[in-house]
């Protein structure tokens, strides 16, 4: 064999190896992307995101114009309308109702939401899907320093979950679980057997109520002044031996004479 024969056998040799070689490392590669690819999507495949809590949707801000009791406000909105709000998925027991007494804890919950947002004070509120119920009231979640006052009432055992109607369930899982909470606490409405149902209040359980120690912010369960703002917007309070108290409608009760003045209202003068 000629030394021109020899290089040539020799670099053919040379390329065979190589393209062998580069063959060889191809499939490694595609045998290493396939691993990694199962290990990636076996990984996938057991990673869930379920956050704690719901996300907060889209708010407005109102001001407060009035409470009315513990789940229903009404507001002032920014171009100068006013609308009626009942909160979404909780219910608080009676103080103003026409046909109904005022409710154990009724009174508690009421200023507890007047604490929270007095008069003239801006909320956060968030609406519901479809917005209103069969009264005309906006449906919806209030937020106060970013705390879902919806959560609070419940929290205090001062409400009750209800009124459960789809589309409008999108924090209800929590809402369940801070009244299973208040449940075991034995606060509040929840100090009272068989008083907090799946259908209301039992208001049978009045009298009992008075013998419970309260655990909200009024000395009594079942208070007896009458406070009633008049057209003028004037805070007055009505003792049961007023003139005009049996034909007073309330929009807020009161214990003690003491609650009703540092409330804002003074005495009737009949």
């Amino acid at each position: 064999m000629n030394s021109h024969s020899y290089l040539h056998t020799y670099l053919h040799a040379l390329l065979m190896s190589a393209f062998c070689l580069f063959i060889l490392t191809g499939c490694q590669d595609k045998v290493d992307s396939l691993g990694n690819g199962s290990s990636q999507e076996a990984s996938t495949s057991n990673y869930t995101d379920t956050p704690s809590d719901e996300e907060k949707g889209k708010t407005f801000t109102a001001k407060i114009d009035k409470v009315v009791d513990g789940d229903t406000v009404k507001i002032k909105l920014l171009d100068g309308n006013e609308e009626t709000v009942r909160l979404l998925l909780i219910d608080t027991p009676e103080t103003v109702h026409p046909s109904k007494p005022v409710q154990p804890f009724g009174p508690e919950a009421s200023k507890f939401t007047k604490n929270l947002m007095p008069a003239g004070s801006t909320v956060e509120v968030e609406t519901g899907i479809g917005e209103r119920d069969k009264y005309g009231r906006l449906l919806a979640y209030f937020y106060v320093d970013g705390k879902m006052v919806n959560k609070l009432l419940l929290e205090k055992g001062l409400a009750r979950v209800a009124y459960v109607y789809a589309p409008n369930t999108k924090y209800l899982a929590e809402l369940e679980s801070i009244q299973k909470q208040a449940q075991n606490a034995r606060i509040g409405i929840w100090s009272l057997e068989d008083y907090a149902t799946t259908k209301g209040f039992d208001d049978s359980k009045t009298d009992e109520a008075s013998k419970v120690k309260p655990t909200g912010t009024l000395a009594c369960s079942n208070p007896k002044i009458k406070g009633n703002i008049n057209s003028k917007g004037n805070k007055i309070y009505h003792l049961p031996s007023g003139q005009y108290y049996e034909i007073t409608k309330p929009e807020e009760m009161f214990c003690t004479e003491q609650d009703a003045q540092e409330a804002g209202f003074r005495q009737s003068q009949r």
